[in-house]
């Protein structure tokens, strides 16, 4: 297929069009926009409807009716935004509803600024809403990888009746670049897909577990609670078969760099410059950040690697929480950091990466 030129935000949009989302509602909030904006466009070609709700909140919860129907359903925000959107997925997380949501992750806490930032990892992978519950987490480096995730994102959705997160950054959203884009699944295929739903969907049929679409809060028994939570967990329990992970000239490294989205990308041209100037380096770039690929960490020559460098667009450091407990202290950890809208300098991750070696 012909390679076309696209921003971020739009190809995730585009993605989630050829995957045969016909639902979309949103609400504006920077660097996200141009996603509703472009299905806005773009789901009335294919028979699909898009809705601005009045804010985040009626957002998410449109999102979640109109997945109950049985339609391939998806929203978007971007970090203060999801906060908010926080009680919806949980709602579908625990009624068991497919949907898709994107974060376009900038700087914080609170409103914080517009700039990319990777702070929302420990809200993405560990806290998405009340209840404990977890869905997959799916972090791209590139646009093109965006693309393919977000494809993806519905098929396990559907697969597994969950919420999927494509948790991307500003620098994702905003960047250009050429992208090859999937085939678009017929209406036909658009169709079977609602219709395999049937048998739990909201299309008029008794409510009772696990054939169910909604949430009656507070009418479910503890018995039944406990129940659900049990059948939950032992998905999430399957889904460490399925981590997706970028192990990039770790056999005979001396220093490992880890870092998932835009910092794994930087990394990546860091460990080839290092390795010009007769460092060893290596790189762990987790595609999925939950489940977390544990094992590649595992694979590492510990005898070999002088230290391990977390880096991450985030103060404090985040997603060295979960680097720590799978290096499980066979090597020492630093970091490299930056936040607030600052975006991680190569320059950086390499100097970083000298005082290890050298250190």
């Amino acid at each position: 297929m012909a390679r076309v030129f696209m921003k971020g935000t739009e190809a995730i949009a585009e993605a989630a069009v050829r995957a045969g989302c016909r639902f979309f509602a949103g609400y504006p909030i920077t660097p996200q926009n141009e996603v509703p904006e472009y299905m806005s466009r773009r789901l009335p070609e294919v028979g699909g409807v898009f809705l601005q709700g009045e804010s985040e909140v009626a957002s998410i919860s449109m999102v979640y009716g109109a997945a109950s129907g049985g339609t391939r359903s998806m929203t978007s925000s971007s970090s203060p935004g999801i906060s908010l959107k926080s009680e919806g997925i949980s709602y579908c997380a625990a009624a068991r509803i497919p949907m898709v949501y994107a974060n376009f992750a900038r700087g914080g806490p609170g409103v914080g600024s517009i700039q990319p930032a990777q702070q929302d990892y420990l809200q993405a992978t560990k806290a998405s809403g009340n209840g404990g519950f977890r869905m997959p987490v799916l972090a791209p480096a590139t646009v093109q990888e965006a693309v393919d995730l977000t494809f993806k994102a519905f098929d396990w959705a559907d697969r597994d009746r969950t919420p999927v997160l494509i948790l991307a950054d500003g620098v994702i959203g905003t960047m250009m670049e050429p992208v090859e884009l999937p085939e678009a699944k017929t209406e036909e295929e658009v169709a079977a897909i609602k219709a395999s739903k049937r048998s739990w969907a909201c299309v008029g049929h008794k409510l009772d577990y696990p054939h169910r679409a909604w949430i009656e809060p507070g009418q479910w028994s503890t018995a039944k609670m406990q129940r659900c939570n049990e059948d939950a967990a032992a998905m999430y329990e399957s889904w460490k078969r399925e981590t997706m992970v970028e192990e990039y000239r770790t056999e005979d490294a001396e220093v490992i760099l880890t870092a998932y989205g835009i910092c794994g990308r930087i990394a990546r041209s860091a460990v080839n410059q290092l390795r010009a100037q007769g460092i060893r380096a290596g790189l762990i770039r987790p595609i999925t950040v939950y489940p977390f690929p544990q094992d590649a960490y595992d694979r590492v020559d510990y005898s070999r690697v002088k230290g391990v460098l977390d880096i991450e667009m985030s103060i404090p450091a985040l997603f060295v929480e979960d680097v720590r407990a799978a290096v499980k202290d066979r090597a020492p950890i630093e970091t490299c950091l930056c936040s607030g809208g600052n975006i991680m300098s190569r320059s950086a991750v390499i100097e970083a990466a000298k005082r290890i070696v050298e250190g």
